[in-house]
Formats: C-alpha cells, sequence, structure tokens
C-alpha cells in the first residue's frame, strides 16, 4: 500500500518538474476567467482542494492533516507542497512545520474544481436518482473531467442551484461563495433549536445514519440533553417526540443554524 501511494505522489511530482508552464497557465487563466480545466492535473488539483477544504479560506493545513486526508505518505505530502510554491505565481505559500494555505490563484483553481464537484453531486441526486451517500465518489471522479461548457449545461440544467444534495454552497461562476453562519451541531445545549444547514460528505454510513435519523439539510432540531461525560447531544427531530442521542462523532459533522 505505501509502495502505491509513495509511486503516485512521485507521479505528480515529476508531472510539475516536467510541465511548471502548464501550472502558471491554468492559474493565470483561471484569473483570468478562461479557465482551460483540462491544463492542470487531477492529483494537483485535489492537493489544492484539500487545503481548501481543510482550511476554509482560513488558517493553514498542517502537512499531516493533508496527508491524512488525501491517504498519501507525508515526505510525498512535503515534498508536493514545496513544489506547488514554487510555481510562478505559487499555488498555495508552505512553511516547514507551519502548514500550507492557498494563494489567491490556488484558491481559484480549488473553487473550480469544487464548483465542478458540487454541481456533479446535485446533479447526480437530481436527474440520475442516486442517493445523497452515494455522490461524493462518482463526483470526486468526474470533477476533473468535465469542460467548462458541460460545467454550464449542468448549471443551467439544475436552474443555477446554490447547494449540493449535503448542503455545501456551490461556488458561484466568479468563484466566491456566500457567507455563512452556520456552527457546530456539537456546539448546542439544551434548550437550544436549529436548523441543519449542511453534513459533510465523505462517509457515506454516516449519510445513511443521519438519513434513517431525518437530520438532513433543513430539519429542524431541539436540544433536550447534553452530557459533559461524553459529548453526547440528545435532540428531537422536527415535531417528533422521539429522542436521538448522537455522539461527538457525529455532531462534529454536521452544521445548523439556530432559529
Amino acid at each position: 500500500m505505501l509502495g502505491r501511494i509513495t509511486g503516485r505522489a512521485a507521479a505528480v511530482n515529476r508531472h510539475v518538474d516536467r510541465h511548471p508552464a502548464a501550472v502558471y497557465t491554468l492559474a493565470m487563466a483561471k484569473s483570468a476567467g478562461a479557465r482551460p480545466h483540462e491544463a492542470l492535473s487531477q492529483s494537483i488539483e485535489d492537493y489544492l482542494k484539500a487545503v481548501y477544504e481543510l482550511t476554509r479560506g482560513e488558517g493553514r493545513a498542517s502537512t499531516n492533516a493533508l496527508a491524512e486526508f488525501l491517504d498519501i505518505a507525508p515526505a510525498s505530502v512535503t515534498g508536493m507542497l514545496q513544489k506547488l510554491a514554487a510555481t510562478k505565481p505559487p499555488l498555495l505559500e508552505y512553511q516547514k512545520h507551519h502548514g500550507a494555505r492557498l494563494t489567491v490563484e490556488g484558491e481559484k483553481v480549488a473553487l473550480e474544481t469544487i464548483r465542478h464537484h458540487r454541481l456533479l453531486e446535485l446533479f447526480l441526486h437530481q436527474m440520475l436518482g442516486y442517493e445523497w451517500d452515494q455522490v461524493h465518489d462518482e463526483a470526486d471522479r468526474l470533477e476533473h473531467v468535465i469542460s467548462e461548457q458541460f460545467e454550464q449545461r449542468i448549471a443551467e440544467a439544475l436552474g443555477d442551484p446554490r447547494l449540493d444534495p449535503h448542503g455545501d454552497p456551490i461556488p458561484r461562476t466568479d468563484l466566491t461563495l456566500p457567507d455563512s453562519s452556520s456552527v457546530l451541531l456539537s456546539s448546542l445545549r439544551p434548550g437550544q433549536r436549529a436548523r441543519v444547514v449542511r453534513v459533510r460528505d465523505t462517509a457515506p454510513d454516516l449519510l445513511r445514519h443521519l438519513s434513517l435519523q431525518g437530520v438532513v439539510p433543513q430539519a429542524e432540531l431541539t436540544i433536550t440533553s447534553y452530557s459533559e461525560f461524553d459529548g453526547n447531544l440528545h435532540l428531537k427531530v422536527g415535531g417528533s417526540k422521539k429522542e436521538s442521542v448522537f455522539g461527538p462523532r457525529v455532531t462534529n459533522q454536521v452544521y445548523v443554524e439556530a432559529i
């Protein structure tokens, strides 16, 4: 397993060594709005998207966090971050022991990839009948290969949607995102009421579990009790009299807004 991971990372690194102009061209084209998506490799887009997802536009992503997120050896991640920081213009800023954060150019690439991903998730869900726990992996495979024209057609067919099936906002055509006032479900306490706005989409088993419990985007929750010992939240969904119990492994994956 480690050999395959190291081999994959080495291939990505060789791509940057051989094609620094391709990285530069895509970054600049994204900024200018032309966005020739095929100019950048899938692996590099995955790195930039991972940094964005881990930082959400703030802070820095550590090497270990990226290695876990991408399932790649930390040493290979370090090498790739150094190369992406050395492109002209750089796609990210990297400091040893301080992690990485995206530059303006790198963030545009990440947001373009995320726009593809979330539009594809919604297309698969609404138009092809995929369940919300099935769309993430399919969209991961397709996001790197669709053209900008195909992206536009999907958006038009879906009515230029704002949210994907998990409640995540879809970047606008200008690659901006709306502000959000959502907080983690784990931060709520007894007596508070909230509406689910989004659920992290990387764990199909979690999505299936939440769906069975009715904890989906737009569901209204009432917190009935909280355990200081284990962090468990007891809550009711909608007008149900049934009480459900969720631990931190679940409540740290669900975002809500107070009502």
